[in-house]
């Protein structure tokens, strides 16, 4: 077993953060679970290994060397130790996620056999758990467009593909759901702002006025009737699609990884991170292109130009939910600050429901 000090960790700003990885036990159980799924594949461990910790996960960088055939990301390739099987050194990722994320492993699977073109493909997952033991998916989207960071038309192709994604996952709703993940489908998400706004309040000092989110329910009431009356239907929301959660490992190539804030939804309501991430770095003036290249897969089917633009408008607002929920998501016996910090970005997440609120 390793010691604290062959480790590299990494608590960011949850010092105080609460892990299993505290536990003994269970450090041994999840790295054993990983050590003997790479002992299958012919990869041993080669280095310290890097332990990021966070209230809602985590995720553990072990280096490997072996046969790397299918494992993208390999540094400096050896030789051949067999037909077409290459040596090398790479690294693999351990992600363990808490209970109400643990649906994250077997939807990883899932996505790799439903859409393999646009996901990771994972080593292992054991879905009981919530581990996943998943291969380096070569450069990130953001170091690629830190190269290019004046074109904000780098976003069109990732989101083009994105959205194809989500159209061929229309017919395995029921199946994601099947598998755990949070169903908060377009004429549910009042039920959803419910749960969210109990979490808020369940707070030692709640982080808004009660009365001021419940005055928001009407409004809600009148976007979701008016957005499932336009007929898109649901499917899953990354709800989190920032420029760090894809990869961009080949020239037109994207590969969409980190489930774990996911749910069944209105599909749009994933186009709320990546807009204003875009918004953020190239200004407003760069979000019509980029909506319109979203929309492009979802043209047809009898549906407008403007009545597409009019649904993207309502469920981008609308997934502020969807973001408000993921605060709840944390390992248990969460501190009492981890569970405040949460109610609190859930509060300002819901607060964006008015269109009072900047969005972005």
């Amino acid at each position: 077993m390793h010691d604290e000090t062959s480790l590299v960790i990494d608590r960011g700003q949850y010092a105080d953060a609460k892990t299993p990885w505290e536990r003994e036990t269970w450090r041994e159980a999840a790295l054993g679970w990983a050590r003997r799924e790479l002992a299958a594949r012919g990869l041993r461990e080669t280095g310290r290994l890097g332990v990021r910790l966070r209230p809602w996960s985590v995720l553990v960088r072990i280096p490997v060397e072996g046969p790397v055939q299918g494992i993208e990301g390999v540094e400096g390739l050896g030789g051949l130790d067999g037909p077409g099987v290459a040596t090398g050194r790479t690294a693999v990722w351990l992600k363990a996620n808490p209970p109400a994320g643990a649906f994250e492993a077997p939807l990883t699977a899932a996505l790799a056999r439903l859409v393999p073109q646009y996901v990771l493909k994972p080593l292992a997952v054991d879905a009981d758990r919530g581990w996943s033991l998943l291969p380096h998916g070569g450069e990130l989207f953001w170091q690629a467009l830190d190269r290019d960071p004046a074109d904000p038309r780098a976003w069109e192709e990732p989101l083009r593909q994105y959205a194809t994604m989500q159209r061929a996952l229309i017919p395995h709703t029921k199946e994601l759901e099947q598998l755990g993940v949070p169903s908060a489908r377009t004429t549910a998400l009042p039920e959803v702002f419910d749960q969210v706004v109990q979490f808020i309040h369940s707070t030692a000092e709640p982080a808004v006025d009660p009365a001021r989110l419940r005055a928001l329910r009407p409004l809600l009431l009148d976007s979701c009737a008016e957005l499932a009356e336009l007929g898109i239907p649901d499917s899953l929301d990354h709800s989190d699609l920032h420029d760090g959660q894809l990869f961009h490992p080949a020239p037109g190539h994207y590969t969409f990884f980190d489930w774990g804030d996911a749910a069944v939804s209105h599909p749009f309501c994933s186009f709320l991170v990546p807009a204003g991430r875009v918004r953020e770095r190239y200004g407003p003036e760069a979000l019509p292109r980029l909506r319109d290249a979203y929309l492009e897969p979802w043209t047809g089917n009898g549906r407008t130009t403007a009545e597409l633009r009019r649904a993207l408008t309502l469920a981008s607002r609308l997934g502020v939910i969807g973001r408000a929920a993921s605060w709840n998501r944390h390992f248990p016996g969460a501190s009492a600050a981890t569970r405040a910090a949460g109610a609190t970005e859930s509060a300002k997440s819901l607060l964006k429901l008015s269109p009072d609120e900047p969005l972005f």
